[in-house]
């Protein structure tokens, strides 16, 4: 058992530094097990304490001096204290540390045999003593010396020197622009380089820069270009240019995070970096598309104008996702890249605002800020900002950040900050606009219609309600822009969009000049992260989704018809005519010429699993289950068919192309075959194995090896087999295929998944490849996940308590599947809080772990 409880850290004890730090000039010495750092900085009083404390974990202290003279010091575990010092001065501190031993990977470790950072919360202090908080802005210069055989020696900056010493070799960097120690990075190794040129809008030439792993340069081309379209995006839509003479990324294969946004030094996962078409998907591809460009956004949004405070995160994060999310749109094409945000947001934030561990966008307390960086702070705080445009309207929100960049150019700020230059833009009052930051959970929102034929008058009256969440049982309502159009029973559109807003409980709006019976579109595009219910007929749903010129909507309708027939059955009360009629309806919008392929796609793929647990009290993931299987069955029956002239007609010859409309092709094409295996296995089979023998790209190999696993026997073995054997010594490729059994939702599947944790390509220590089994399995596999002898829940918690011994980061992540027993039957919430409990109880467990299983159990 734990012997003492960690404290939480409360923004309202929020207190300036008690001292700054202008300049920071790092010396390393690398060594695999014994670097050295030597610190100088030039520190002054930000008050009147003549006491500093610094922050630190796992340094050895080797010397501390104070203007060139041995000072005095107190050394706990975790800080450093320095008492009695003068108003300035220059304080130099030597310290030694273990890059190799680091399996947290946070502060300088090794990954594949070369150094790398990663400070972003809390990680710098690992690398020297220091005031580790994002409100002390220093200028950087660093030297590094290695032995000869790490080639590249980067970091911020720009190159001011570099050359021989002795046997070594040593180079020297500048960033001339004042940053939180977070922000630091450096690398040092043998990489190979891709390089290119961007001129910007004012003329200057920036050298592009992409490091990978030897004989992997190839597979960053579509990085290069993702980085210097969004380099483009950012001056043409926001005005912002790019600022120092050189912009480099790393990629690394043991990586905490996606990316981080280290200033002039990206730092990539290689999995969100290297693609080429025989190794990586279309939803690679995308994925790389997206953080290129939401790590290079940070730049401007994180870097230039950062958090006061680790509680004002999404000041950087909503906002830079809001961008990426932007740029994405424009790339893909905006309406089948906000369902695919939305469906991301159901996915992983609204679980969290209606479970223990939900937490307002900003935050008011935490015991360890790596636990924060959520899909709440991240997606929720992006829609935050997406309804403050539609509030603002395009000019007002273009007003409102333009004041933002030029008002806090170089500061660390905060959300009050950030509203208050849209306030003072445009003059309007975003007091209670505010109230998103601040308070947790899911508004839900309801629409009633009155109609009067005589008159043409269609009245309308929305009400909001929000569920109480942890510490915060009264709610208030929130001012949230609610789109809605008009059609009529024919599917002709009566009205265009128009922006109500719901400012208050409820307001009742009188839309007039409808003159026929009207069906209503609401919350068209999504407009605002809440949950709506209307007192439409269902039966209004299909003339939505046959004829909706919002294709938002459009989509959202086949998701509502499909989600109340599957709950029904999941509720032993099964309608089989509708979901006849359901799989009929998916079919004409499958013969809709004007729709493009993607959107097709979407349209085929139902409800996941998860989306329905959400909806289903208490949840029942075996009917759950069973009742998706039933619906997919009808759907493969009545389609098969339209399903087998559209995996033929859409087979591609030619070359391989990653813009969206190839990609939208084959995803379509995967997704009949995925629809197919529905059906007789014995009608699938050989088109399973034809599909997957002729596949020439990642995305069909995929397809056609996730059928096979589907359909299950020896022609699933025989693929996995033969994919293992081809791919083996590709450590991106081999985490897709042990993700692909690990989604396996046959019987014995959990059977092999274990005994996958004893193959010899299963390297725990690497996050991605812990990911790709133990995290696919507790998160896209419900069925075998939540099997009724509790059998997946001790799985999942053994991980995460041998996980915290090395990586508490990881292991917290995980953590999150066992969070939401309350929403599952009495039998299973009660095994999957009795996991909870153990793990809590585990000794030395670390804070990230302790402080979501707590949370968990509250």
């Amino acid at each position: 058992m734990r012997t003492e409880t960690p404290q939480p850290v409360r923004l309202a004890d929020y207190r300036p530094p008690s001292h700054l730090i202008d300049t920071v000039h790092l010396d390393f010495d690398l060594q695999p097990s014994a670097t050295r750092v030597k610190a100088t900085l030039t520190v002054r009083r930000n008050g009147d304490s003549d006491r500093l404390v610094l922050d630190g974990e796992g340094l050895k202290t080797l010397s501390v001096t104070v203007d060139g003279k041995p000072f005095a010091y107190d050394e706990a575990p975790e800080t450093l204290t320095l008492t009695g010092l003068p108003e300035a001065f220059t304080l130099e501190t030597e310290v030694e540390i273990d890059p190799a031993g680091n399996t947290a990977l946070m502060g300088l470790y090794m990954s594949g045999g070369r150094y790398c950072t990663q400070c972003e919360a809390e990680g710098f202090r690992r690398i020297t003593w220091f005031l580790d908080r994002p409100d002390v802005l220093s200028r950087y210069t660093v030297r590094m010396e290695a032995d000869a055989g790490f080639h590249h020696l980067l970091a911020n900056g720009n190159l001011t020197g570099s050359g021989e010493a002795g046997e070594r070799h040593y180079a020297e960097w500048e960033d001339p622009f004042p940053k939180p120690c977070y922000l630091f990075a450096m690398v040092a190794g043998e990489l190979d380089v891709l390089e290119d040129s961007f001129t910007t809008m004012t003329g200057r030439e920036v050298a592009l820069k992409v490091f990978v792993d030897p004989g992997m340069a190839s597979r960053a081309e579509y990085a290069l270009d993702s980085l210097k379209r969004a380099m483009k995006w950012d001056e043409e839509v926001f005005g912002r240019e790019y600022d120092l003479d050189l912009f480099m990324i790393v990629a690394v294969r043991d990586f905490n995070f996606g990316a981080m946004e280290n200033k002039g030094l990206n730092i990539f996962n290689s999995s969100l970096l290297l693609a080429d078409s025989a190794t990586a998907t279309d939803m690679d591809y995308e994925r790389i598309e997206s953080v290129v460009a939401h790590e290079y956004f940070h730049n401007w949004t994180g870097d230039r104008i950062t958090c006061r405070d680790w509680f004002q995160l999404c000041l950087k994060e909503g906002l830079t996702v809001f961008r990426d999310q932007e740029f994405s749109a424009d790339m893909r094409g905006a309406a089948v890249q906000r369902i695919k945000d939305v469906k991301a947001l159901r996915a992983r934030q609204f679980p969290e605002d209606a479970g223990p561990l939900a937490h307002p966008v900003r935050p008011n307390s935490y015991l360890k800020i790596d636990n924060f960086y959520t899909a709440t702070i991240y997606e929720k705080g992006s829609e935050v900002i997406r309804m403050l445009k539609a509030l603002l309207g395009d000019q007002g929100f273009k007003a409102g950040m333009d004041l933002y960049f030029d008002r806090h150019d170089g500061e660390a700020t905060t959300v009050e900050a950030f509203v208050r230059c849209f306030t003072d833009a445009t003059g309007r009052d975003l007091s209670a606009f505010f109230g998103w930051y601040e308070q947790a959970g899911t508004p839900k929102v309801t629409i009633s219609r009155r109609y009067d034929a005589a008159s043409g008058k269609l009245e309308l009256t929305l009400r909001q309600q929000t569920a109480p969440t942890p510490g915060q049982p009264d709610k208030v309502a929130l001012p949230l822009p609610v789109a809605v159009g008009l059609l009529d029973e024919d599917g002709r559109e009566q009205a265009p969009t128009q922006m109500l807003v719901l400012d208050g409980p409820e307001t009742t709006i009188t839309l007039e000049g409808v003159s026929k019976p009207p069906v209503l579109s609401a919350l068209r595009g999504f407009s605002a992260p809440v949950k709506l219910e209307t007192d439409a007929p269902g039966e209004h749903d299909y003339v939505l989704l046959a004829s909706d010129p919002d294709l938002f909507n459009r989509w959202e309708s086949g998701q509502r018809l499909a989600t109340r027939l599957m709950l029904a059955r999941a509720e032993g009360q099964a309608d089989a005519a509708g979901e006849l009629r359901y799989a009929q309806a998916v079919g004409r919008a499958l013969d809709d010429q004007a729709a493009n392929a993607a959107f097709k796609a979407l349209l085929l793929a139902l409800p996941s699993e998860q989306d329905l647990a959400m909806e289903m009290r208490p949840a029942d993931p075996a009917a759950i289950h069973g009742a998706r299987r039933a619906l997919r069955e009808v759907m493969a029956g009545e389609l098969a068919e339209r399903l087998a002239r559209l995996h033929e007609a859409l087979a591609d010859h030619g070359a391989f192309s990653a813009d969206a409309e190839a990609a939208g092709r084959r995803a379509l094409r995967n997704a009949a075959l995925d629809l197919l295996t529905a059906g007789p296995a014995e009608a699938v089979l050989e088109r399973a194995r034809a599909h997957y023998g002729a596949a020439d790209n990642m995305t069909d190999a995929m397809g056609g090896l996730t059928a096979l696993v589907a359909l299950g026997g020896d022609a699933a073995e025989t693929a996995l087999a033969a994919f293992h054997a081809r791919w083996k010594s590709e450590p991106l490729v081999i985490d897709k295929w042990f993700a692909a059994q690990a989604r396996d939702g046959g019987e014995g599947a959990l059977d092999r998944i274990v005994a996958l944790t004893r193959h010899a390509d299963f390297d725990a220590p690497n996050p991605n490849r812990l990911r790709a089994l133990v995290g696919t399995f507790a998160s896209f596999n419900p069925a075998r996940f939540h099997a009724e002898d509790g059998a997946g829940y001790r799985f999942l918690a053994d991980w995460i308590i041998a996980t915290d011994k090395v990586n508490p980061m990881t292991a917290a992540r995980f953590v999150e599947a066992l969070g939401g027993w309350r929403r599952y039957r009495e039998d299973l919430g009660a095994k999957m809080r009795e996991q909870l409990q153990r793990i809590a109880a585990v000794d030395g467990l670390s804070k990230n772990v302790f402080e979501l299983a707590t949370k968990a159990l509250a």
